[in-house]
């Protein structure tokens, strides 16, 4: 944890109701709940990110555990929330902003915020393209950064079951990659897949 302070310490003040250490907290999980929420699909990948938060904090003093299991634990709560948001979701038609405002888009220099869209678009429709377990799997991996054991606790699965998935989901993305370098005529260079 970036916190500058043992996590022990930020925890229990946390737990005390100190507001610097529920920002300290928020501030190092936030942005890779939202990303987790945002590449999931969830429409409104901020406002889940707050209600997973809220329970985070409503929660937090009966929390014990180390970094690690706050990560899971957070994660937990997060992929609930999108659970929850899809079935809501299923019930209920969407309605769909102006995809033509670009305005959300602006940061001041439109080559990198054009790059940044295209990388961000890019890795998007990648993790689309993945069944829904694979992906979840891959970015509980990778964005939140979990171990196997905790993203099984996450999903529900076992160990096995969670390794399979991950090994799936990359030969997938590996193909995809190498696909679309082929396609440009640009020499891949395809990432290990696990279990190989």
């Amino acid at each position: 944890m970036s916190t500058g302070l043992p996590f022990d310490d930020v925890l229990a003040a946390a737990q005390a109701g100190a507001a610097w250490a529920f920002e300290r907290l928020y501030r190092d999980l936030a942005p890779a709940v939202t990303g987790y929420l945002r590449l999931h699909g969830a429409a409104e990948p901020d406002d889940l990110a707050s209600e997973t938060f809220i329970g985070v904090f409503t929660g937090l003093a009966g929390f014990r555990g180390d970094e690690a299991a706050l990560r899971a634990w957070v994660f937990t709560i997060a992929h609930r929330r999108l659970v929850d948001d899809w079935r809501r979701r299923g019930r209920r038609p969407l309605t769909v902003d102006d995809p033509g405002d670009l305005s959300v888009l602006a940061g001041g220099d439109v080559e990198d915020d054009a790059l940044d869209r295209i990388g961000a678009d890019a890795v998007e429709r990648r993790c689309a393209a993945l069944p829904g377990d694979q992906r979840t799997v891959l970015l509980l991996r990778i964005l939140a950064d979990l171990t196997v054991e905790q993203v099984g606790q996450v999903m529900g699965r076992s160990v096995g079951s969670v390794k399979a998935l991950q090994r799936r989901g990359l030969r997938t993305l590996r193909a995809e990659l190498e696909n679309s370098s082929e396609r440009v005529g640009v020499t891949a260079h395809p990432f290990p897949v696990p279990g190989r």
